[in-house]
């Protein structure tokens, strides 16, 4: 069973940047679809970015586009999550999530009802 833990978060100030680390047990993440999601109180898990498997395409919300990069690493089985010019509102919960699609299928990246595996995510606080 695919395993994942979330590392890197912390109290950043405006315009900081940070770098997220989700990294995999079990299992090589490049058969999987690997998101990122996040989750601020009161509000619902927002989808953040992935990065597909077999392919190796990424996606991200229009909310982090040019700011935050995602990518893999397979020799550390780990997928990082590079987020520059921090903003307020990017204060969260930050999870990562896997996914194996079905042959001839790929993850709808931003769904978390598509993810089968969870780590137990990694604070992100952007305040002065």
């Amino acid at each position: 069973q695919l395993q994942l833990v979330e590392s890197g978060g912390g109290l950043v100030q405006p315009g900081g940047s940070l770098r997220l680390s989700c990294a995999a047990s079990g299992f090589s993440l490049d058969h999987y679809t690997i998101g990122w999601f996040r989750q601020a109180p009161g509000k619902e898990r927002e989808g953040v970015s992935c990065i597909l498997s077999r392919d190796g395409n990424t996606v991200y919300a229009d909310s982090v586009k040019g700011r935050f990069t995602i990518s893999r690493d397979n020799a550390e089985n780990t997928v990082y999550l590079q987020m520059n010019s921090l903003k307020p509102e990017d204060t969260a919960v930050y999870y990562c999530a896997g996914d194996i699609p079905p042959p001839g299928t790929q993850t709808m990246c931003d769904r978390a009802y598509e993810y089968d595996y969870w780590g137990q995510g990694t604070q992100v606080t952007v305040s002065s």
